[in-house]
Order: structure tokens, then C-alpha cells, then sequence
């Protein structure tokens, strides 16, 4: 698998026309604990990877674009959270990374205390920036 900073030296150079991060800090404090701190947890671990990531909000949820491509989101739901990535086709390229976990074409589905291990945000991001640009 390519890193994610090989794939994110081919988009250095493009402007991701800045969202403000306000708005992912409102969502997360009008979340109950613990799934504030999870997804906070969550939405640093995705900066951690993608530090020029421009935050802001997709379809009401918490989002993370890249060169202008959405690449990352989540949102909390009454029983669990989800990871987006923003493409159906990343899941079926990981399916051996995501035993145990339940997911839709464009939801990974995790409980509302456990956060995601930080080496499969990687590789989940690094899957999606594969498909959002290309070589």
C-alpha cells in the first residue's frame, strides 16, 4: 500500500479553499460523552494523517477535504458512531482490516467508547486518497 505521504505529495499543491473548523467543534460539544471525546479522539487522529486536511461540515456531519475531494467524515449516532470515508469502494479494498466491525458501502459502524485504531484511519485514508487521486 502507497503511504499517505507519498499520496498527499501529488495534491500539495492544489488550495483546498479553507471550511472553518467552528463548525466540527460545535457538533462535537453538543455530543454527550463519551461520545464527544471518541470522536474528537477520532477527528485528531485523521489530522495526525492528513495535517492540511480542510475541515468543515458534508451533509450536516463533520468532514475532511483534501485538494477538494472529501476523503474522511464521521457522526454519531444514539448507538454508535461511523467512520465516512466518503466513497463506496473503500471498504470491499479493506475487508480483512475491518473484521469485527460492521459497515455499509459508506459507513464503518464503531462503539461510542472505542475508538478507531490510528493504523486503519491510515489505511482507510490512504485507500480513499488512492481513489480520489490517482497516479
Amino acid at each position: 500500500m502507497v503511504s499517505v505521504a507519498a499520496l498527499l505529495g501529488t495534491v500539495a499543491g492544489q488550495q483546498n479553499g479553507a471550511v472553518p473548523a467552528e463548525e466540527i467543534d460545535q457538533y462535537l460539544a453538543a455530543l454527550e460523552e463519551p461520545k464527544r471525546t471518541t470522536l474528537a479522539r477520532l477527528r485528531q487522529t485523521i489530522l495526525d494523517i492528513v495535517p492540511e486536511a480542510d475541515q468543515g461540515m458534508s451533509y450536516g456531519l463533520p468532514a475532511f477535504k483534501v485538494g477538494g475531494k472529501t476523503i474522511a467524515g464521521f457522526a454519531a449516532f444514539k448507538n454508535h458512531l461511523s467512520y465516512l470515508p466518503h466513497s463506496g469502494s473503500v471498504f470491499p479494498q479493506l475487508t480483512d482490516e475491518l473484521k469485527g466491525y460492521a459497515f455499509s458501502s459508506g459507513a464503518l459502524r464503531f462503539g461510542i467508547g472505542e475508538p478507531l485504531p490510528a493504523p486503519l484511519v491510515e489505511k482507510l485514508i490512504a485507500t480513499r486518497l488512492q481513489q480520489a487521486f490517482p497516479a
